[in-house]
């Protein structure tokens, strides 16, 4: 069986800068859990679940990539058009 390798072009991410700014935003919402300052996103409750921080992390995480790959196709094909 072959292992694909990872295609890199202009456009494209690295794998491993996705991971890591996973782990700094799931790093960063388990320091506010211990300090008591993560509060859950509708009721605003304070969060002491580590689990819950964990997917608090994650959430913020994914959000930010989709806003983030929502641009980078914005700009894509502008630069279709223009060509």
């Amino acid at each position: 069986m072959r292992v694909r390798k990872w295609k890199r072009n202009k456009y494209s991410i690295p794998c491993q800068n996705i991971v890591k700014k996973a782990q700094d935003k799931v790093e960063h919402a388990m320091h506010e859990m211990k300090e008591g300052t993560l509060k859950s996103g509708h009721s605003g409750k304070r969060v002491t679940d580590p689990k819950q921080a964990i997917a608090i992390g994650l959430s913020e995480q994914e959000r930010q990539m989709l806003k983030f790959l929502l641009k980078r196709n914005k700009s894509r094909t502008r630069e279709e058009e223009v060509v």
